[in-house]
């Protein structure tokens, strides 16, 4: 049924000389029906990740797993002898344990299971790099050096035990190019054809990926513009007789706040501050050729189609201000788009797009979980159980991923606490200063488990942890100037070398910025501090005076140098951050989050928990002013 363009070609030619024979015409043709499912951003999200309602009126109610995806997908399936089921990408990466410790491979063969037949690339297919995504997709076992990643080719899943089969279904790259070869790392489109009618599924990823995953990862690949992509292969497919094309696009868009609680709200196109969303802005210059785009990577649901709710939006408008259904179906496996596609079997055309997203919810008698998906995730959750369940140390107070007005995160101060401790011994690297990104520190960040007082010191497990720190960077300490950190620190604030949004950097403890919320672009650092602590010891101890290393937006000493503690993404320029790349002598450390574990280790019990709010914690330690 799948097939790439030159195959397809050579089918169509074969089909129009067999047709060439008169016969008597023709009775009206019937139109061909549809099921189309598509879900986004499951993470590798194995097991339900909570509650979720379809709106304001709605209660929340539990949802996802594997288990009651494949069993929804199933039933929605039933009856249509026509269907396919496809991604918006970000299937793997950033994995809850129980995938990303078998290296994302059960994530892989659940998704076989479920039936997925076309999947977009997302940035997180990148995160270890363009080898490993091929891996995933054409199968084999992980090498570390000369052997065999103990980790991986457990062939739960599998053919047999020791094997990975890979992916049957086909990851699409449609704008991801290899600038050796000049071709795509993985194909660009996928064809699915359903009683003589084809459908074309193109499959692309952000342009912005390498400003949002490791450069190493993403080396040697052109990330090229998305509407410029597709608008390129419409003729093409044209050509070759395809008529009906489907986008699949790992870029989305954020609804406002009251909007976004409806799974199937649109709210006038998505349009913020008098300009279209990310999404938006794609689809206003895509072809007319282009019938549905599936959307994805911000996490959203929102369904901009004629099935949408009373009121909303009917679509999107493309180049010829044609409205065009766009869908996001949420994230993690919680919600699934329900499209019925409808194709004029003569003109191979879509006569029509009805969408709806729908909650995986996970008590529905008529979509009861399935059992042997459920099985196979169970197999590989008592695999990873003894690790997950291991007490890393005790926590006083929660530490939430979420910012401050100042952009301070708690668990982001502590992830670089744990960091500057790792490396901080002269041996390891003699670091001073530790930044994290803070979009490296996960939801909801280290806070009690469900149920537990929000006010009592509680446990946290190496699978609490690692839901936060899911990414496997290693450690890297490196030489920087005062100037060069004050360039850093100006990156991350919208209008800066490119950025285009707010993100900041979490500092370790004796760190201390100020930044204006409004002001020049690169101009908007207004003091930077640092007071020398050794977090090795508990509580941390200030060893030396404060120095200044901004004052009132002036580098004091630039010459000044210290060395710094970040991951090995932002080592290399991730996020923007085009000073950390410039750092010299360089040094490895450990993973990050063993450098994580190893810092909570001083607060198991019978040990005193750690306390995020204690005065030696130097908080707050990101101000802002107006």
């Amino acid at each position: 049924m799948t097939t790439t363009l030159r195959p397809l070609a050579a089918t169509l030619a074969a089909l129009a000389l067999a047709g060439c024979a008169t016969r008597p015409p023709a009775p009206a043709a019937v139109p061909v029906k549809v099921k189309l499912l598509a879900f986004n951003d499951f993470h590798g999200n194995l097991q339900s990740p909570g509650r979720l309602g379809e709106n304001l009126r709605s209660g929340k109610r539990p949802v996802g797993g594997a288990d009651a995806l494949a069993a929804w997908v199933a039933h929605l399936e039933a009856g249509h002898a026509n269907h396919a089921v496809v991604g918006g990408g970000d299937f793997v990466g950033a994995s809850p344990l129980v995938s990303a410790l078998f290296l994302d491979e059960p994530t892989v063969e659940v998704l076989d299971r479920i039936g997925v037949d076309f999947s977009s690339v997302g940035n997180h297919e990148f995160d270890k790099g363009a080898a490993e995504l091929l891996r995933l997709q054409h199968g084999g076992c992980r090498i570390t050096g000369h052997e065999r990643d103990p980790n991986s080719c457990l062939g739960l899943g599998s053919r047999a035990p020791g094997t990975f089969d890979g992916a049957r279904f086909q990851w699409l790259a449609s704008n991801v190019v290899d600038t050796a070869s000049g071709r795509t790392l993985l194909p660009a489109v996928g064809i699915k054809t359903f009683e003589g009618v084809p459908v074309a599924f193109i499959g692309m990823t952000l342009r912005g990926t390498p400003g949002i995953v490791s450069p190493l990862g993403v080396a040697g690949l052109a990330f090229r513009d998305e509407a410029a992509t597709v608008n390129a292969l419409i003729p093409t497919l044209r050509a070759q007789g395809v008529a009906a094309v489907v986008v699949l696009v790992h870029q989305g868009g954020v609804q406002p706040a009251g909007a976004a609680t409806d799974i199937n709200g649109c709210n006038d196109a998505l349009r913020h501050d008098g300009r279209d969303s990310d999404i938006g802005e794609i689809v206003r210059r895509l072809d007319a050729g282009v019938d549905l785009v599936i959307s994805a990577h911000t996490h959203q649901a929102y369904n901009c189609s004629a099935s949408a709710v009373e009121g909303g939006a009917h679509g999107l408008p493309d180049s010829t201000g044609r409205l065009v259904p766009v869908t996001s179906a949420n994230a993690q496996g919680r919600v699934v788009t329900d499209i019925d596609l409808t194709l004029d079997p003569t003109s191979r055309r879509v006569l029509a797009v009805a969408a709806t997203n729908r909650l995986v919810t996970r008590t529905d008698i008529d979509a009861a979980p399935a059992p042997a998906v459920r099985a196979l995730v169970q197999r590989y959750a008592a695999l990873a159980a003894p690790l997950a369940n291991s007490e890393v140390g005790r926590i006083a107070a929660p530490m939430p991923a979420s910012p401050d007005a100042a952009g301070q995160m708690l668990a982001g101060s502590a992830i670089a606490d744990a960091q500057l401790r790792a490396t901080q011994p002269a041996a390891l690297g003699g670091a001073q200063i530790a930044f994290m990104n803070d979009g490296g520190v996960r939801s909801p960040g280290f806070v009690p488990p469900a149920g537990a007082p929000a006010d009592a010191p509680f446990t946290l497990t190496y699978d609490g942890v690692f839901a936060v720190q899911p990414f496997g960077n290693s450690l890297v300490t490196l030489t920087l100037g005062a100037a060069q950190i004050k360039r850093a620190l100006e990156q991350q604030l919208a209008g800066c070398g490119g950025t285009t949004t707010d993100h900041f950097l979490q500092p370790s403890n004796g760190l201390r910025y100020t930044w204006r919320g409004h002001g020049p672009a690169c101009a908007r650092i207004d003091r930077v501090t640092f007071t020398p602590t050794d977090v090795t010891r508990t509580p941390p101890v200030v060893t030396g005076p404060m120095q200044v290393l901004v004052s009132d937006g002036v580098v004091q000493d630039p010459a000044r140098l210290y060395r710094v503690t970040v991951n090995n993404f932002l080592a290399t320029g991730g996020n923007g951050y085009a000073a950390l790349a410039e750092g010299v002598d360089r040094v490895g450390g450990a993973q990050d989050i063993d450098a994580f574990v190893q810092f909570m280790a001083a607060y198991k019990s019978p040990a005193p928990p750690f306390d995020p709010r204690a005065a030696t914690q130097g908080e707050p330690r990101i101000v802002r002013v107006p």
